[in-house]
């Protein structure tokens, strides 16, 4: 795909992020991996890459996503995209919340709309983690229900699931780093 066709993709991710960077996540993945532009497995090790950098996700992606198929102006053309819809729509609203803010029919549909992004985070989360602790290829060559899991990874998904929902206010970088140290000793 052409550098000004990943421009307006990510104009249009961009656009329908609604919910936070992990819905634009979500969306990436659904169009680049699918279109094949990049291949799941380089998916995820981007959103590690972003996840343990400074900043939001989505626009990290972005970022990252651009470097790797354009290089620099990559960077700055698809970080441009996913930001530009953004700004724009705060600015316009920021110009009319205070007339419409108690409004019943806004207030409908910011339940509707935080609903249907939680879904995207669901499946979003629900892909990653089908590629990093699923084992689909060896579960199907073998037929064995053993081979269906990284059993590995599932242990440290379900260590870190459990500590961040435990010690919620725990900065992410320790269990970057945590991450790391455990993947270089256990793998």
């Amino acid at each position: 795909m052409s550098l000004l066709g990943l421009f307006f993709l990510f104009m249009y991710i961009g656009l329908s992020t609604i919910g936070g960077g992990l819905v634009a996540v979500s969306l990436m993945q659904q169009e680049l991996v699918a279109r094949s532009i990049i291949s799941s497995e380089q998916f995820i090790a981007m959103i590690a890459v972003s996840e343990s950098s400074p900043g939001p996700i989505g626009i990290n992606m972005a970022t990252y996503i651009g470097y790797e198929l354009y290089g620099i102006w990559g960077s700055l053309v698809l970080t441009a995209g996913i930001v530009l819809p953004s700004l724009i729509v705060i600015i316009l609203i920021a110009r009319f919340t205070q007339s419409f803010q108690d409004a019943a029919p806004v207030k409908n549909t910011m339940y509707g709309l935080r609903a249907g992004a939680a879904g995207m985070i669901a499946a979003a989360a629900w892909n990653v983690l089908a590629v990093a602790v699923f084992t689909l290829p060896a579960f199907y060559a073998s037929r064995r229900w053993t081979d269906l899991v990284d059993w590995k990874s599932a242990a440290v998904f379900c260590l870190f699931l459990l500590v961040q929902i435990r010690f919620q206010r725990l900065h992410p970088i320790f269990l970057i780093i945590a991450g790391a140290v455990i993947g270089l000793v256990l793998f």
